[in-house]
């Protein structure tokens, strides 16, 4: 059985699922990198020629229905598909996506634009299918109650990032050199390569994992031929995913700033010279899956070393939030060293701080939410559910949007102490409720003391 090989103390099918969803990231941020430079540049050098306002509506657009798709992606693989059936289509889905963008429109007889609507809604189609289903795969590797399920999605976590950090390096450099079409060509080996692991892999490394529909799944295991409603433990596991998720979009409504407010403060007010050399901006974006890559397996180590005494999933979440305020505190002091002159440049060891501290709040909640998911999902809602969770993001990002956008009249001084702010009350909300949230989640998690479970048992004997 596949699930006795193991590498690293986990199942090689993580190992699996980590290098799949790799490619798969690098494909979707090769393409993120440029869609934005592709659009606004001049036709002259083989761009579509939009103002910057249309290229910025567009990528919200397209953006928000990348993480709204999984919802449907979800609920067709736990009815019908499967998940890996759905991450195969979903996998083809993008392959193609990414090539019709970069083959000449005139081959597929269409116009330049239509061609390019075409490979925009083939990708979104595809994510739909993909995202969902690959992070509940994750979770199908280890039994309830297995301490291993929070580092493995640390490490499948790290993979995405791997993607991700790899994506902006090579498909910046090929489109220097070979033009735009050339960088939408490497998003799509990378899908090639994502779907081509899956495929000959999948059965060996994975076993029945995945095959069958979760909802055809969970009727043989209850021996019913009709879907039964919720039960009140199933209803209170829902309950803490959908409070959960309103904290995932104060946390991550923070965390967006970085690609759009402190974006432009690393761009306008910050002295990026070592020596005679100046740091460009853009790298600075970098600096999140570089701290990822290097903290996440110390996480993922510290997360098992703990084992009874690893805090459970609404502590690491509170954890997450002080992380986001430490972070801002970093913007508050560079914003507090301009003193009120924007002439001053502030020292870019603020922003190397920002970003060390938001990353590591990433890392105590967005692997822990998708683990999260699993775990309390009902087997017949998972892939659903975990399409709800991505959901949650694209609400997060309009509200980064609209709040950074105020920038203008409120200054960023009182918006970077706002989210400090803001982050630290959601902190210390979750920690206030987090012994009822453990208790929602019917052992699912340990609580934190002896006391609770005593508790537990009371209210069970009652």
């Amino acid at each position: 059985m596949s699930q006795h090989h193991q590498i690293l103390g986990h199942p090689r099918g993580l190992f699996l699922l980590f290098g799949t969803e790799l490619w798969e990231r690098f494909s979707y941020y090769a393409m993120r990198a440029i869609l934005v430079l592709y659009l606004t540049d001049t036709t002259l050098n083989g761009g579509l020629g939009w103002s910057t306002k249309d290229a910025l509506d567009l990528y919200g657009i397209y953006t928000g229905l990348v993480y709204i798709t999984p919802l449907i992606g979800g609920w067709l693989a736990d009815n019908y598909l499967g998940q890996r059936r759905s991450i195969l289509i979903g996998g083809a889905l993008m392959a193609i996506g990414q090539f019709t963008l970069a083959i000449p429109a005139d081959v597929l007889g269409l116009s330049v634009l239509h061609s390019f609507y075409l490979g925009l809604a083939l990708l979104i189609a595809g994510n739909g299918l993909f995202k969902p289903n690959i992070s509940t795969m994750v979770g199908d590797l280890y039994k309830e109650g297995d301490n291993r399920r929070d580092g493995a999605f640390t490490i499948f976590y790290m993979g995405i990032n791997i993607g991700a950090l790899l994506a902006g390096v090579i498909s910046g450099s090929v489109t220097n050199e070979f033009g735009w079409k050339a960088g939408f060509v490497a998003a799509g080996v990378g899908m090639l390569m994502s779907l081509v692991m899956q495929m000959t892999l999948a059965q060996s490394w994975l076993g029945d994992i995945g095959r069958e529909p979760a909802a055809k799944r969970d009727l043989e295991l209850k021996n019913s031929n009709k879907k039964e409603p919720l039960t009140k433990e199933e209803f209170d596991r829902i309950k803490v995913i959908l409070v959960m998720s309103v904290f995932t979009i104060v946390f991550w409504a923070g965390f967006e700033q970085a690609g759009g407010l402190m974006n432009i403060y690393t761009q306008q007010y910050t002295d990026r010279m070592i020596g005679g050399f100046e740091v460009p901006a853009a790298w600075f974006q970098s600096l999140n899956p570089f701290f990822i890559i290097t903290l996440a397996p110390l996480l993922a180590v510290l997360w098992v070393k703990l084992g009874k005494r690893e805090p459970n999933s609404p502590v690491k979440f509170a954890l997450a939030m002080f992380f986001l305020a430490l972070g801002f505190l970093c913007m508050v002091g560079a914003v507090m060293e301009q003193g009120g002159d924007t002439t001053v440049k502030t020292s870019m060891l603020w922003l190397v701080g920002a970003f060390f501290f938001h990353t590591l709040g990433e890392l105590c909640l967005s692997p822990i939410g998708l683990s999260l998911v699993t775990k309390l999902a009902p087997l017949r809602l998972a892939s659903l559910m975990m399409g709800a969770w991505f959901g949650c993001n694209a609400i997060a990002n309009y509200v980064a949007g609209y709040v950074g956008s105020h920038v203008g009249e409120l200054g960023a001084l009182s918006i970077f102490s706002g989210i400090a702010v803001t982050a630290t009350i959601s902190g210390v909300i979750l920690l206030l409720f987090s012994n009822t949230l453990v208790r929602w989640m019917h052992g699912a998690e340990s609580p934190i003391s002896n006391e609770q479970q005593i508790e537990e048992q009371q209210t069970q004997i009652a």
